[in-house]
């Protein structure tokens, strides 16, 4: 189990300008939906910008997050 708090500040140390929002879906803290709003997705797919935040949580995706629904924007898309 994790809390939403310590998965934002993993985001927050990979992306340290990006906006989060990250939400506990279940009540059982391994159900995690995720929105955040990062420079460094610009120019990247889809797959590109999943595995960045894959890379930024590191072994709790493998060990304490069930399933994670993410929702990746760079500043300019999350403008519009």
């Amino acid at each position: 189990m994790i809390e939403p708090s310590e998965i934002e500040a993993m985001l927050r140390a990979a992306f340290p300008d990006g906006r989060f929002a990250v939400r506990d879906l279940t009540g059982t803290k391994d159900h995690f939906d995720a929105e955040i709003v990062a420079a460094e997705f610009a120019s990247l797919s889809l797959l590109e910008r999943h595995r960045l935040v894959y890379a930024a949580l590191g072994d709790a995706m493998k060990q304490r997050i069930h399933a994670l629904t993410l929702k990746t924007h760079t500043p300019e898309e999350a403008r519009r």
